[in-house]
């Protein structure tokens, strides 16, 4: 096996991880901030922040580094078409990520407070979790389409 196949796996390995990581993510995060369960918030939210820590962040930073490496040693240039569109909607979903994993961290201390306590949820905890799911959806919908145009890699203009 060469150094581009292996690298071509490590990318498309993380690349799996990271979108897998947040889509599960937020899976249990949305059903948990509808469950009415404060416990529930408090482990899932817990979780989440830590499976952005041990996941989606290293292969947030993997993916970029391999991905010019390939384009570099399959000799595309990084202004292709295909290519220049799936960095902006990369850089979209990063944009998107950065105060997401931020709320993250503050629900989840609000939710173990809250737990601790034995009380209700503050309000600006459910302000945050709107503010979340918002970020969510166009970072998802701009991971999809990297993946398609990463498989695909479709003449689009010029």
């Amino acid at each position: 096996m060469n150094t581009y196949l292996i690298l071509k796996w490590l990318h498309i390995m993380s690349s799996v991880l990271m979108v897998g990581t947040g889509f599960g993510s937020a899976f249990f995060m949305f059903f948990a901030n509808r469950s009415g369960s404060v416990a529930a918030q408090a482990v899932v939210s817990r979780l989440v922040v830590r499976a952005d820590w041990w996941f989606t962040t290293p292969t947030v930073i993997l993916q970029p580094l391999s991905g010019v490496a390939l384009a570099h040693m399959a000799g595309w240039p990084l202004d292709a078409p295909w290519l220049l569109l799936s960095i902006v909607l990369y850089a979209v979903a990063g944009v998107c990520w950065l105060p997401v994993v931020w709320l993250q961290v503050r629900m989840a201390a609000m939710a173990q407070q809250a737990h601790a306590e034995g009380g209700p949820l503050p309000h600006l905890y459910q302000q945050y979790a709107r503010r979340w799911e918002a970020l969510g959806y166009p970072a998802f919908i701009a991971m999809l389409t990297v993946y398609y145009l990463m498989v695909n890699k479709p003449a689009l203009w010029g």
